[in-house]
């Protein structure tokens, strides 16, 4: 793991954006496509704004967040609504869609369908992640139900989580899928988060989510 510092947001998202581009022309040229997971939240938004403006051959890169709620797209909480407002636009609006989501009576219900569809993508290329301040990440909640499981090195690609501190169900990329990215990026703001990351650096993943995935990963920071 390595901490770039940034003297402000706007500089962070310029940078990532440029960081995440260079990693995708990367990928596109070893590769037919290249996979990008990103987080939702208001985090990331910014760095669309920036990334969606690359030149790159957006028409080769697929595009899926790393956890969805069990929300319509068009919900004010759907990460895809993000997405697809923020990032999958300009010169970005060409690149493929891959949504974790699909209404169903229960998610368990639909997993092996978007798995079989997440196959193709995986390892994934490049990753964008977000972290809050009691250390999850993705979907991946401290003392949620399932968590071991979903932390384990062999779990499949996707879990379903009910964290008791959210109102909805979500749909989440496992830990093992999370930290077999190619190039993995985390996103943080402020004093709160950079001080939950470092604790999160000397607590096991069933404490602090994010530690499963710190390996190799570069984290931007701002103020």
């Amino acid at each position: 793991m390595n901490i770039q510092e940034y003297a402000d947001r706007d500089m962070l998202a310029i940078d990532v954006a440029n960081q995440l581009a260079g990693d995708l022309e990367t990928a596109l040229l070893h590769h037919d496509t290249a996979a990008l997971a990103v987080a939702g939240g208001t985090t990331p938004g910014p760095v669309f704004d920036s990334l969606c403006a690359a030149d790159l051959e957006w028409d080769r890169v697929h595009v899926l967040p790393t956890d969805e709620r069990c929300v319509p797209q068009d919900h004010d909480r759907s990460n895809a609504r993000l997405i697809q407002e923020r990032l999958l636009v300009n010169r970005a609006a060409t690149a493929r869609f891959l949504p974790l989501y699909v209404p169903a009576t229960e998610p368990e219900d639909v997993l092996p369908e978007i798995e079989a569809m997440l196959a193709p993508e995986l390892p994934i290329s490049v990753l964008v992640l977000g972290m809050g301040e009691d250390m999850h990440t993705a979907s991946l909640f401290p003392g949620m139900p399932g968590l071991m499981a979903a932390l384990d090195h062999d779990a499949p690609p996707l879990a379903v989580a009910r964290p008791e501190t959210q109102p909805e169900a979500r749909i989440t990329l496992t830990a093992p899928v999370l930290d077999g990215a190619v190039s993995k990026h985390l996103v943080i703001y402020g004093a709160a988060k950079r001080n939950a990351l470092e604790r999160a650096m000397s607590l096991p993943p069933e404490d602090a989510p994010i530690a499963a995935v710190l390996g190799g990963t570069t984290v931007h920071w701002a103020e």
